[in-house]
């Protein structure tokens, strides 16, 4: 029998589909009790995203991992928490950066409130993974502000910039490596390293999800573009709109350059104008879903997907290994 986990993953195993879904039942409760406090703004402006709901890839991923060790361990559910909650706080932030209406079909903490009560939010959320973090041990608290300093290190790369001669897609692809990858690969580590996996398993794991991590938010790339409803709950065309340079944007500009084309220097002209004119934008996204571009930026994220794959032949064949391959091909069918 197949049953149906979180993020479209299909399972051919239902002990360890009950284990992922009492494990996510359980992170659940254990993200509303991480946000509430004893002020009941703090608590509705904490709980607004986690109410909206999410796919919790991370604590999915948490939660596969741990399977390699022993899944019922006390640090596990807790790990699957910190990471999810630091995500979450990142949003909050992202949300403000971004200048962003609406993030998982509701307003944004911004939009409701305002920057200030986001951005504290989002700093009350960091705090207490925090706290729970250190219930984890040095060794975790440790791995947890490495991957922070690595997802702030990549927030600013993309503030910034390239540097003068850099290639932007390679430096977009170092970005994305320190903002979700970092993260993701934590999901991995955390999953393993709590429940007492070897170490060897522990590092194939992190691996995994430094590369599923860049897959990942390379289809959300592609799906900005290519679909007719995003699963975020972004309509199509979001980014464009708000003018971050994804990458199939950053592909058109690199054909622009090395073929001097008259239709791919117009479609760059379109991408440098004001992206908030409707007639504009539908222009701009039709144009980019017919462009060579589009099918580039879905063969790079299957190629992200496949290095995560390869990295699982080193693990023991097992159901748990074979929910991981299945999450590879979730990411990529996303781009379909």
């Amino acid at each position: 029998m197949t049953v149906v986990a979180p993020f479209g993953l299909s399972v051919r195993d239902e002990a360890l589909e009950a284990d992922v879904q009492a494990g996510l039942a359980a992170v659940e409760e254990g993200l509303l009790e991480a946000a509430k406090s004893d002020v009941p703004f703090v608590t509705g402006a904490a709980q607004h995203l986690l109410r909206a709901g999410g796919k919790r890839f991370r604590p999915l991923l948490v939660l596969l991992a741990a399977q390699f060790g022993d899944p019922y361990a006390p640090g596990v559910v807790p790990a699957a928490v910190v990471v999810e909650l630091t995500h979450l706080a990142t949003l909050y932030h992202d949300d403000v950066m971004d200048e962003a209406d609406m993030r998982r079909g509701v307003p944004t903490a911004n939009t409701r409130w305002d920057n200030s009560v986001a951005v504290l939010t989002g700093d009350f959320l960091f705090s207490r993974a925090s706290n729970i973090l250190a219930d984890l041990g040095p060794e975790a608290v440790r791995v947890q502000a490495r991957a922070f300093e690595r997802l702030v290190t990549g927030q600013i790369m993309e503030t910034a910039g390239p540097a003068a001669g850099r290639d932007p897609i390679d430096h977009y692809l170092e970005v994305l490596s320190g903002k979700t990858g970092s993260l993701i690969a934590v999901a991995g580590r955390f999953g393993a390293m709590t429940s007492g996996a070897p170490d060897s398993v522990v590092d194939v794991l992190t691996q995994y999800g430094e590369r599923i991590g860049i897959a990942f938010q390379l289809a959300d790339d592609v799906l900005d573009i290519a679909s007719d409803s995003h699963e975020s709950g972004k309509t199509p065309g979001t980014d464009l709109r708000e003018g971050i340079q994804t990458l199939p944007v950053l592909h058109v500009r690199a054909a622009a350059a090395r073929s001097g084309s008259r239709e791919d220097l117009e479609l760059c002209a379109l991408l440098d104008g004001d992206l908030t004119d409707d007639a504009r934008h539908a222009e701009v996204l039709t144009r980019l879903r017919a462009h060579p571009a589009l099918a580039q930026a879905r063969r790079d994220t299957i190629r992200y997907a496949e290095e995560a794959r390869a990295m699982l032949a080193a693990l023991p064949h097992c159901a748990a290994r074979s929910a991981l391959e299945g999450l590879c091909e979730a990411v990529v069918e996303r781009t379909g």
